[in-house]
């Protein structure tokens, strides 16, 4: 015992802590850039190849794409039979296998993350600088600290949000150039020649050898405006002639703010199934050496951290299992009245919950907030053997034995029982180890905590009980001795006494009407029913982590300037809130945000103690305070521990409706918003589908171009080299690379009038160049800002609140109805995703759990009494006790989760035992 003691302190101090079991589903996010590519180009040449490949992977369960403007991003999520590291193998596999079919001039092929995209940061970093310019910053932070982070265990993406990477542009000015002859196809090749950096051989003579190099690189923005880009006459012509250069960021639509300062936000993202706490403190150990190295002008500011809240509420349950193994001694006490036969069976509680971190630390289990409730509740199980055993112990020191002679036959009587409680009471359990999916690794981990502290218990009770009681506990005293410990446990023995008496009465009122008492079981029985079915049903409650990440929208034409404007004054809105700690928040198309109509916002609260409302409230009074800001909406959920969910959203459940038809989906998507709107158990409801953004369309009369020796790639060419930010060039230095950019002057990008400006090369005009407005038309229409797959079929998700008071369990009937009643053709398909769907699938396995539970303690049972009858007379009581719980639920105001069939499970072994 005392080696179990040893061992279980020992394994303490190696288990890792955390908010809930590692139940994440292996998760990895495909993000490709291709800046200048509309949302259909996205769709078709990056998105379609990767999705065919990824497609054929071994226990993909579901794989979700957006593209955008210039971005795709595929999130693959895998079966919980695959480890991650067997899914990268897979998806590394699978791009290289499509890397053939995706555009040659990609800057940069896909690359993939370890992470779940919907799950919030584990911890937010502000970086400010008074005197350096972002562009250097983020060149700096790349290098000294960004990439140090992602070399952390545990760590799946380290994003800089706001992304200002240095880079040199070209600004080309396309009147000047046609006055030259010159034309945008022309510049770019010329400048792509002007920059390279190729091996150029070596000498090796009969004594020296010689490594060959030249300036063939050009590093400053200065020597590119004094570069030669032709000869018009004998006289050259300069860069700095038909266009600007200056050193800037690469995509100057990014843009983030700390509070309400211009920042870089670092964000920090574990991979699914990393220990957060864990991951966490290596980036606090290394984080002191990496900032040392930076500047003294540069600082860096922890904004948001997720381990705060999960250190504290674990800290609280591990108060809690001390409160209760304390208030278990007190009420063991008080009974027996008897301070060695108090301690005796308070030894086997923490005996058996040491021992139980033993096992926990090779089974691979955290100490968090299930298996320290597992825990807890064990305190009232491990008990109850070591006082049958004294109980029966102290029969036999009553009746004159030896202290000795009594624990040999007291145990050897009672040991059976202890057993047939033990196996009994695992027997509940087993239901629970065989569960599935998310909800089978939440149960598994508390179950199998639970059995073991029983199954040590029962050790405890049969071995060390029965030693301690032969060497302490003593026969009664006779004499004026026996008189006064008579005297000093009176007043407890007349208060049991009456107990008991009362006790006697009413189970002679019961024998005497068997079958009214019959009935009145039958009754309670179909009551217990009709409140099972009646009860509001849940997931998983929702936590107060400290963190709300919220969702700005704005008008789908909106520029970025325009959104950047809309984005500070939310900002400003939210930190006027008294409970606002700190506000990190970042706009434009980087893979997190998808659109350039839509932001970011991750809001730190005050500490739990400073503050008298939940996040939820808060929530609520941010949306009233932000509803004034005009022209973009704001969506906030409280940042959960359990994150199900493979795709973030702007509220905090989701469905998809999917069809092979993109126009019917786009045509039936609003008939389902609008009947939704009406449903009342839900609130905010949201879709993804954006198809009112703008395009100018390009008409090309292509027997005119064709006459003009003009293609359709030709016209592309220009219009990417004037538009698109093309990466033209690169320049290699030994720490970076930077880019060279080619577009038009920033007041041409800001009208489709500057169309007019863009000349085409053509070998059947005079001057060598044809205007673009001579062989296509202009006009303006509707297209999507994005375009969704689940499945590679078109798609749209829409997700939602619950009403105030409203449960999940009647919102998804409801919604069920609303899909049913609009008559949706049966080319759809709707299904609810992440937490949503694990509430599906855990609420039609919950009667089957209890089911099981209550058939598995039946056979258990008749096997040890070897009879048909006295296990359905222990089951009798089941119903009156779920009657309680159910009402207690009820009256609670909590409905029927996870937790609460956690407790229901738990119930049906307290009754038996």
């Amino acid at each position: 015992m005392v080696a179990i003691i040893l061992v279980g302190t020992i394994a303490y101090h190696y288990l890792p802590v955390s908010a809930l079991p590692a139940v994440d589903y292996p998760t990895i996010e495909v993000q490709t850039f291709y800046p200048g590519a509309s949302p259909e180009v996205m769709t078709s040449s990056v998105t379609a190849p990767l999705e065919r490949q990824f497609g054929q992977m071994a226990s993909l369960s579901e794989m979700h794409s957006q593209s955008s403007g210039g971005a795709s991003v595929i999130t693959l999520r895998f079966g919980l039979d695959i480890s991650l590291d067997i899914a990268e193998q897979q998806v590394q596999a699978a791009i290289n296998a499509a890397n053939s079919l995706l555009p040659s001039d990609l800057p940069a092929p896909p690359i993939y993350s370890k992470v779940n995209p919907a799950d919030a940061p584990i911890l937010t970093l502000g970086i400010t600088s008074p005197t350096m310019p972002l562009t250097e910053l983020q060149s700096l932070i790349e290098g000294k600290l960004s990439q140090k982070l992602s070399q952390l265990p545990g760590v799946g993406l380290v994003s800089i949000s706001g992304g200002q990477r240095p880079a040199v542009r070209i600004h080309a000015n396309p009147r000047a150039l046609a006055a030259y002859g010159l034309n945008l196809d022309d510049l770019r090749t010329t400048i792509s020649n002007l920059n390279v950096n190729t091996p150029k051989g070596s000498f090796d003579g009969k004594a020296q050898s010689f490594a060959i190099s030249a300036n063939d690189q050009i590093r400053d923005p200065k020597d590119y405006m004094a570069a030669v880009v032709s000869y018009r006459n004998g006289a050259p012509i300069r860069l700095s002639d038909v266009a600007t250069v200056e050193q800037a960021p690469e995509n100057p639509h990014l843009a983030a703010w700390m509070n309400r300062s211009s920042a870089l936000i670092v964000n920090v993202q574990r991979q699914p199934g990393a220990n957060v706490i864990s991951v966490v403190d290596s980036i606090k150990e290394a984080l002191p050496q990496m900032t040392a190295s930076l500047p003294a002008s540069v600082t860096v500011t922890p904004l948001t951290d997720r381990t705060v809240t999960i250190r504290a509420s674990v800290a609280d349950v591990e108060f809690e299992l001390l409160l209760s193994i304390g208030l278990v001694v007190l009420v063991i006490f008080l009974f027996l009245r008897n301070v060695p036969a108090t301690l005796i069976p308070s030894l086997s509680v923490p005996l058996s919950l040491v021992g139980t971190l033993a096992v926990m630390v090779e089974l691979g289990y955290n100490l968090d907030n299930l298996s320290l409730m597992a825990l807890t509740i064990a305190t009232g199980f491990v008990v109850d053997d070591a006082i049958v055993m004294i109980e029966n112990i102290a029969r036999y020191l009553e009746q004159g034995e030896t202290p000795y002679q009594a624990a040999i036959k007291g145990a050897g009587e009672i040991g059976f029982t202890i057993i047939a409680l033990t196996i009994s009471l695992i027997a509940v359990l087993i239901p629970l180890l065989f569960m599935s999916d998310v909800v089978g690794r939440l149960f598994h981990e508390f179950a199998m905590t639970l059995a073991v502290t029983i199954a040590i218990s029962a050790l405890v009770s049969l071995t060390l009980v029965p030693m301690l009681c032969a060497k302490f506990l003593k026969p009664e005293a006779k004499g004026p001795e026996a008189k006064g410990n008579e005297r000093h446990h009176a007043s407890g023995g007349r208060l049991f006494q009456k107990l008991t008496d009362a006790y006697g009465r009413m189970l002679n009122v019961v024998l005497d009407y068997q079958r009214l008492t019959l009935l009145v079981a039958l009754s309670t029985f179909v009551i217990t029913v009709v409140l099972y079915i009646y009860i509001p049903k849940g997931f998983f409650p929702v936590q107060d982590t400290g963190l709300i990440q919220g969702f700005t929208t704005a008008s789908q034409d909106i520029s970025f300037a325009a959104m950047a404007d809309r984005q500070q004054a939310i900002v400003d809105q939210i930190l006027k809130d008294p409970d606002v700690e700190s506000v990190s928040s970042f706009i434009g198309v980087d893979g997190t945000n998808i659109t350039l109509n839509s932001g970011r916002v991750l809001i730190n609260l005050k500490p739990h103690d400073e503050r008298r409302l939940s996040a939820t409230d808060i929530i609520r009074r941010l949306k009233t305070e932000t509803a004034g800001v005009a022209g973009v909406r704001l969506d906030m959920l409280p940042v959960q521990d359990l994150t199900i969910d493979t795709q973030a959203s702007a509220t905090q459940y989701q469905m998809t409706l999917k069809n092979p038809d993109f126009a019917a989906l786009r045509s039936w998507e609003p008939k389902l918003m609008q009947r939704l709107a009406q449903v009342p158990q839900i609130a905010d409801v949201t879709s993804d589908l954006q198809q009112q953004g703008l395009a100018a369309m390009l008409t090309i009369d292509r027997p005119t171009a064709a006459r003009f020796g003009i293609t359709p790639a030709t016209v592309d060419n220009a219009l990417y080299d004037a538009f698109g930010l093309r990466i033209i060039s690169t320049i290699f230095t030994q720490a970076n690379q930077y880019r060279v950019i080619l577009d038009v002057d920033p007041t041409l990008q800001k009208d489709p009038d500057a169309l007019k400006s863009i000349y085409l090369p053509s070998s059947a005009s005079s001057t060598g160049q044809v205007p673009l407005s001579a062989i296509a038309n202009l006009t303006y229409q509707q297209a999507p800002l994005s375009i969704e797959h689940l499945g590679q079929l078109p798609a749209t998700t829409i997700s939602f609140n619950l009403a105030p008071g409203a449960s999940l369990g009647a919102a998804v009937d409801e919604i069920n109805a609303a899909v049913a009643e609009i008559g949706l053709p049966k080319s759809f398909v709707v299904q609810f995703e992440g937490t949503a769907e694990a509430f599906q699938s855990a609420l039609s396995n919950e009667v089957l759990l209890l089911l099981a539970a209550v058939a598995t303690m039946y056979i258990v049972l008749g096997v040890l009494y070897e009879s048909f009858i006295h296990p359905v007379t222990i089951l009798s009581t089941l119903p009156s006790a779920g009657i309680g719980a159910l009402l207690a639920l009820q009256w609670s105001g909590e409905g029927l989760d996870i937790i609460g069939v956690i407790g229901i499970v738990l119930l049906i072994g307290i009754v038996k035992k």
